[in-house]
C-alpha cells in the first residue's frame, strides 16, 4: 500500500458547512445509509475555461448547482462522470481503491466527449480535499463504504453545436451500505434484443450519462420480465455481448478459464480488470475478445461453462443464475453462486478493507 501525497498545484479554499450534519444523526444515517440517497456536508468543484485552464478550486457546503438555462450539458449531454469508494481499514485509516485508473478513465472520457482532460493529481487531491473535511462520513461498519461521484459538465451558456469553452468539475460523495446484505445472491438478467447500449464509433467506451439514459428502457423492460438487469448485444450483428447496464460480464469455463467480452464500445470496467488480475494470479487462463450469445447458450448446455458474473464498483461482483431472453432461458434461477465467483469477490474485498496485503499496491491513502 501507498500514501499517496497529490502533488496538484492547486490550492483549494475551504468553506466549512455552518450547520453539518449533527454526530447523533450522522451514526443514525450509517447504520442504514442505502446508496446514493444520503450526502456528506461538503462537495468539491473546480472550474475550467479556453482561457483560464483550471482556476478556482473550492470544497464548499453540499447544496444545489446554480446553471444558466442556456448551459450547454442541458441541450447537448456533454458531461461525463466516475465511480469509486473510500474504505475505513481496521486501523481507522480512509483509503481508495485504484483512484490513478479512475483518473485515467476520466480522461478518456473527457477525451471522447471533447471536454479538458483533468490532470491526475488534480482528480486526487480533489479526493483528499473531500475526505480531508468529510472524513467522519466514511462508515467503518462491514462492506459498507463511501461512495464518490466525481462529474463534469459543459456549464458554457451558448446554444451553438460545439464543444464548451467553460466547464465545471464536482465530487460528491454518499455513505453506502452493503449491496448484498446477506451475501452475494445470484441473479437473473435480460437479454435485450430490441435496445443497443452503444454502437460502433460511439460512446460506449466513455462513462457518460447519455449511455445510462439509453439503457433505462431495456433496464425497465428486464424489470418486468422479474430480471435484476439488462444484458446488451452488439448494435451491428446483435450476437456478440457487450456488456449490462452498468456492469461488465465475464464467463467461467470449466477448465478455469475466464472470458470476457472485448469491444471498442465496452467501458473499461476497473473492478473487472482486477479480478481478472487476481484470476491470473492463481494462475487462470483469461481471454479478452468477442464473445457470442451462443458461446454462453451452448457452453452452459454442453457444462463447459460452469459461472457466470458480473462485475462493477458498487456490488463488486453479481452471480448471474440466469438468462431470460424473449423465448429462451439459460441456466437456472436457483442456481447457487460459483465457487469461484464467491472466491474473487472476497480476495479482492480483503484487500480493499485491508484485511490482507495489497501484493499489486492498488490501495491510496486519503486521510494523510
Amino acid at each position: 500500500m501507498k500514501n499517496l501525497l497529490a502533488a496538484a498545484a492547486l490550492e483549494f479554499s475551504v468553506t466549512p458547512h455552518d450547520d453539518p450534519v449533527a454526530e447523533d444523526d450522522l451514526s443514525r444515517i450509517l447504520e442504514e445509509p442505502g446508496f446514493g440517497e444520503v450526502f456528506t456536508d461538503h462537495m468539491v468543484d473546480l472550474c475550467w475555461s479556453e482561457t483560464g485552464g483550471w482556476h478556482r478550486p473550492r470544497v464548499r457546503p453540499y447544496g444545489p448547482i446554480q446553471l444558466d438555462p442556456a448551459a450547454a450539458v442541458l441541450h447537448y449531454a456533454q458531461e461525463i462522470f466516475e465511480g469509486l469508494k473510500a474504505y475505513r481499514h481496521p486501523d481507522g485509516s480512509i483509503w481508495s481503491f485504484r483512484p490513478e485508473a479512475n483518473a485515467a478513465r476520466f480522461q478518456r472520457s473527457a477525451r471522447r466527449m471533447a471536454l479538458p482532460e483533468l490532470p491526475t493529481e488534480y482528480f486526487i487531491a480533489s479526493l483528499r480535499e473531500l475526505i480531508a473535511v468529510d472524513g467522519r462520513w466514511v462508515p467503518d461498519a462491514p462492506e459498507t463504504s463511501l461512495y464518490i461521484r466525481p462529474f463534469m459538465f459543459a456549464s458554457e451558456a451558448f446554444l451553438g453545436v460545439r464543444p464548451a469553452k467553460k466547464v465545471a468539475y464536482y465530487v460528491i460523495a454518499s455513505p453506502a451500505g452493503p449491496y448484498f446484505k446477506s451475501g452475494p445472491a445470484p441473479v437473473s438478467i435480460w437479454l435485450s434484443t430490441e435496445y443497443s447500449r452503444a454502437g460502433r464509433g460511439g460512446t460506449g467506451a466513455a462513462k457518460t450519462g447519455g449511455n445510462y439514459a439509453a439503457s433505462l428502457i431495456a433496464q425497465q423492460e428486464a424489470y418486468e420480465h422479474g430480471c435484476a438487469q439488462v444484458l446488451f448485444l452488439d448494435s451491428v450483428e446483435g450476437k456478440y455481448l457487450e456488456e449490462l447496464g452498468g456492469m461488465n460480464i465475464v464467463l467461467v469455463k470449466k477448465d478455469g478459464t475466464l472470458v470476457t467480452p472485448d469491444s471498442d464500445s465496452i467501458l473499461e470496467g476497473i473492478t473487472r480488470d482486477s479480478i481478472l488480475q487476481l484470476a491470473e494470479d492463481r494462475g487462470h487462463r483469461v481471454e479478452r475478445r468477442p464473445v457470442t450469445l451462443d458461446e454462453w447458450r451452448d457452453g452452459v448446455a454442453s457444462g463447459d461453462i460452469t459461472e457466470v458474473f458480473a462485475c462493477g464498483t458498487a456490488a463488486v461482483i453479481t452471480p448471474i443464475a440466469l438468462l431470460k431472453g424473449p423465448d429462451f432461458e439459460v441456466g437456472s434461477a436457483d442456481a447457487p453462486a460459483g465457487e469461484l465467483t464467491l472466491s474473487l469477490r472476497q480476495e479482492l474485498t480483503d484487500i480493499q478493507y485491508g484485511r490482507i496485503e495489497d501484493r499489486h499496491g492498488w490501495m491510496t491513502r486519503l486521510d494523510a
